[in-house]
């Protein structure tokens, strides 16, 4: 059985995306720029997975390699969750935001359009590139990205457009909402005020958490993923998304009422950061009604999860870094 490639398989999404693959009965081969974290970072370490090849492969420094790699083994899907991907530290060397989700992502379309063996390259792009919107946005919403992180990632997806136009590239574009799960990075907004508040700090909430969100579970993430790929039509974008919307003060009040904890005694109000999008909701209609795909896991549950999850890591997850650490 030719294997799937998923690029980025050390980030959360893609992690969490292999460890869905194999539990389906796939090969995987992952390539990540960085080495593989700690077992508690990593959802396709949690079972015993016997069909994964991991390789140290950074999109940046080593596509030659990749490339001998998708030549050796011919997957016949490639999924692509690798991006420089915090918004604002992109302010502080946009260059490299432009590099890997730019400049290198485009090179790697150009090996893969080449491939007579490939079926589908699934393109994990995100809704930031649309800026702050209101309502539910539809895939055919216009461009207003507010970032250089937004502006890179923008890039890529229009120069996918010239791809599919010019070579018939059987790419397919997938945009999620705000994903979480167990095993999410620290720095970001589920895991961070669960660990803060089982530790006793307190949380800077920027601009009071005004700002809104529909946060989607990485599970349903991954099956709709899948679904995607396997079925999906060659030039479209599709949405992931759950209906449900709240803001960022609301979903941390949430989390402290499951852990019995004072809202106030744990948040800060400070500044907005910059370009920061006040909102952006998807429209996920289309993956349901052409796909079948639906989210079964509710927020509820999920926040659930994931408490259990740094629960049971605590004495790990302390000593891990809480903050974005940007590598060039």
């Amino acid at each position: 059985m030719p294997p799937v490639l998923v690029v980025g398989s050390n980030s959360f999404s893609g992690a969490s995306f292999v460890d869905y693959l194999l539990e389906q009965g796939q090969r995987v081969i992952g390539t990540s720029r960085s080495l593989e974290p700690i077992d508690a970072m990593l959802p396709y370490k949690w079972r015993d997975h016997q069909n994964f090849d991991f390789h140290k492969l950074d999109l940046n420094k080593d596509l030659n390699k990749i490339a001998d790699l998708v030549h050796a083994e011919k997957p016949e899907y490639v999924i692509n969750f690798a991006a420089q991907s915090m918004v604002g530290e992109s302010w502080n060397s946009p260059e490299d935001w432009f590099m890997t989700n730019a400049v290198s992502t485009v090179k790697l379309h150009d090996a893969l359009r080449k491939l007579d063996f490939l079926k589908r390259y699934v393109h994990i792009s995100t809704p930031e590139v649309y800026g702050s919107c209101e309502g539910f946005v539809k895939e055919d919403f216009p461009f207003n990205p507010s970032t250089p992180y937004a502006v890179s990632r923008a890039a890529a997806d229009m120069s996918l457009r010239t791809f599919r136009a010019a070579y018939d590239f059987p790419v397919v574009t997938t945009r999620a909402a705000n994903v979480y799960g167990p095993g999410q990075q620290l720095y970001r907004i589920i895991p961070r005020t669960i660990l803060f508040i089982l530790l006793g700090k307190r949380l800077q909430l920027h601009g009071g958490g005004e700002s809104t969100r529909s946060f989607i579970h990485m599970h349903d993430v991954s099956d709709a993923t899948w679904k995607i790929a396997q079925h999906g039509i060659n030039g479209e974008t599709y949405h992931i998304s759950t209906n449900e919307v709240i803001s960022i003060k609301d979903l941390v009040a949430k989390i402290c009422k499951k852990l019995g904890a004072r809202y106030e005694d744990h948040v800060q109000i400070v500044g907005e950061r910059l370009g920061k999008d006040s909102a952006y909701h998807l429209d996920s209609t289309k993956v349901r009604s052409e796909l079948g795909w639906s989210d079964k896991i509710t927020l509820e549950q999920g926040i659930d999860e994931c408490i259990k999850w740094v629960r049971k890591n605590i004495e790990i997850l302390r000593d891990e870094p809480m903050n974005y650490i940007h590598k060039v």
